[in-house]
């Protein structure tokens, strides 16, 4: 009688059947083919980031003066667009008393059109919040009613019956 064995990593039943494979890592031999093709292509990945790198280095060397020069005058023109929408938007935020920390929150135009809008409509939602609110009108007021409405007539009421 010859027993088949179950593959590794699964587990057998009563019956000698396999069942379902185990999350267990399939440990292999140091000498085994695929453990010996993982490690090559590991070392290998390796040498191709180093020479990547290596590359990265060269293109940058190769560079012309005018080349790097194109770059930092790109770079210089984006900070001075930056530090030119700041100044803008503190400018209208101080000319309409709109603290930094709302200016930051609320004030995302990029022309001085769009932030000058944002600034007049935040500080007029500041003044009427300041102001105290007008109270709602008694729908109640000024309306009949069949019968007495303070306690006192209700008292009157019910004592002028008894008598």
């Amino acid at each position: 009688m010859s027993e088949q064995q179950a593959p590794a990593g699964t587990e057998t039943g009563p019956e000698g059947a396999a069942d379902a494979p185990t999350n267990d890592p399939i440990h292999l031999p140091d000498d085994h083919p695929l453990v010996k093709a993982y490690a090559a292509q590991k070392d290998e990945i390796k040498a191709l980031k180093a020479r990547a790198s290596k590359l990265d280095e060269i293109e940058d060397a190769q560079k012309t003066e005018a080349q790097r020069a194109a770059e930092r005058i790109a770079a210089l023109e984006s900070a001075a667009a930056t530090a030119k929408a700041e100044a803008l938007r503190f400018k209208v935020a101080s000319k309409h008393g709109i603290s930094d920390e709302d200016a930051d929150l609320f004030l995302t135009g990029s022309d001085e059109e769009t932030l000058t809008k944002q600034a007049e409509r935040l500080a007029a939602r500041h003044e009427d919040a300041g102001r105290p609110r007008q109270p709602k009108p008694d729908r109640n007021q000024g309306r009949q009613s069949g019968g007495p409405t303070s306690t006192a007539d209700q008292f009157a009421a019910a004592v002028g019956d008894l008598i």
